[in-house]
């Protein structure tokens, strides 16, 4: 009896081996998920600073087209009702747009206002262009 209680205290526990395939076979995969994954994140950065970028030159058109004249800020879009906050830049992580102004075509005395907006940033997308050239 005394034996058979060893046999089984015995098989109780992992040997070596096994715990160095098992801790092999998480560090594999991994290596292998961890850049998907990064992947996958600057994708969704870029979608969101493409659909940012469209909706916030879409709304300094309707404001142009609704008060007659640019705006002079982006904060003028927030303080109109247009915009509930400025959006972060999704790349840079921070509200450092780089705002284009131009001639207002609405006003006969040439005055200037937003006409663009890009990301700030200087880093080059999977696209191959600049994000500050989007």
């Amino acid at each position: 009896m005394i034996g058979n209680a060893h046999k089984r205290g015995a098989a109780r526990g992992f040997t070596l081996l096994e715990l160095l395939i098992v801790m092999s076979i998480i560090v594999i995969l991994a290596a292998v998920v961890l850049p998907m994954y990064s992947r996958t994140v600057l994708t969704a950065r870029e979608t969101t600073l493409d659909n940012d970028l469209a909706q916030m030159r879409k709304l300094i058109d309707q404001y142009a087209a609704d008060k007659g004249k640019l705006p002079q800020s982006l904060d003028e879009l927030v303080s109109a009702g247009y915009l509930r906050e400025i959006p972060k830049d999704p790349i840079t992580g921070e509200n450092d747009w780089q705002i284009e102004s131009g001639d207002d075509p609405n006003l006969p005395k040439g005055g200037s206002g937003v006409t663009n907006i890009r990301s700030a940033s200087a880093e080059t997308s999977t696209r191959g262009t600049p994000y500050s050239e989007w």
